[in-house]
């Protein structure tokens, strides 16, 4: 189900949809999603912080998400190809340069962008994510929950959705959050479904080369924000994203799970905003 604010690029693999917001003149922030997520798991309120900055912000929903269209169904993928996605959608913008942010297997790719396309990117922000999968990753329970099908029935769906938020997510805000969780859960539902989607997602994250290495030779502006409550990727791969790229800020947030709870929406504003104006890193 389409938004007004959706508008899409043919790449040379997907039609990928995306928004993209604030001041046409500003500069480029790419804001990169996680597994089985579409680009309106972004809060609003960030975005619209971000924007309130001066950033031109960009999201889009990854292959296998959302409302983007891969055109070669049920073929196994690797993150490389959505980070080449990402980089055909800023080619597609006529943008050369941009600030990268990316959030769980988002965060993933947005290291791998840092590393492979370094003249394109202003800065980079890692939020609860890792350097490779078998750092902080969660338990086989935890897995499970996320793989699960989901019911036929919309209301027994978006039930377990939430009950995976609940999971993952933060539990010290967890009532103030409540609402906005199912009112999310709801919204991704009725907005697209990839049934097999999660699979080939978690397989491109799990196979994905150890990156700590390529990490350490980056010189942009790079900050690791990171949930001490996060039971998906815990707080351990932060720490290690951390430690591998020289100069990086490191954002260890209480409180905050394998979500961005509305309580500290202004604080991660403020820490990518800090990151991207930070000189270049000289190694």
């Amino acid at each position: 189900m389409s938004d007004a604010m959706d508008r899409f690029a043919d790449l040379s693999e997907v039609r990928m949809c995306y928004r993209d917001e604030g001041d046409p003149a500003g500069t480029p922030m790419l804001l990169i999603m996680g597994l089985n997520s579409q680009l309106i798991h972004w809060p609003q309120e960030i975005v619209d912080g971000l924007c309130m900055r001066g950033y031109r912000v960009i999201r889009p929903d990854n292959r296998d998400s959302g409302l983007t269209e891969w055109r070669i169904p049920e073929s196994q993928y690797y993150l490389r190809a959505i980070a080449r996605d990402s980089m055909e959608l800023l080619d597609h913008l006529g943008i050369e340069q941009a600030h990268i942010v990316g959030a769980s297997m988002g965060g993933m790719v947005a290291q791998l962008v840092a590393i492979e396309h370094a003249p394109r990117t202003l800065s980079l922000c890692s939020i609860m994510s890792t350097p490779h999968a078998s750092i902080g990753m969660a338990d086989g329970e935890v897995l499970q929950e996320l793989m699960k099908p989901l019911p036929p029935e919309r209301d027994a769906a978006i039930e377990q959705i939430v009950a995976l938020y609940a999971m993952i997510g933060s539990k010290t805000y967890a009532e103030s959050e409540r609402e906005r969780r199912y009112a999310l859960a709801a919204r991704a539902y009725d907005r697209a479904r990839h049934p097999e989607g999660a699979a080939r997602q978690t397989t491109a994250a799990i196979v994905a080369p150890d990156r700590r290495r390529a990490l350490q030779q980056l010189q942009v502006p790079a900050l690791v924000i990171h949930g001490t409550e996060d039971s998906l990727i815990k707080i351990a791969g932060g720490q290690a994203t951390h430690d591998a790229i020289p100069g990086s800020g490191y954002l260890p947030l209480e409180g905050m799970g394998h979500d961005i709870p509305a309580p500290l929406f202004r604080v991660v504003v403020d820490a990518i905003t800090e990151n991207a104006a930070r000189r270049p890193v000289i190694v």
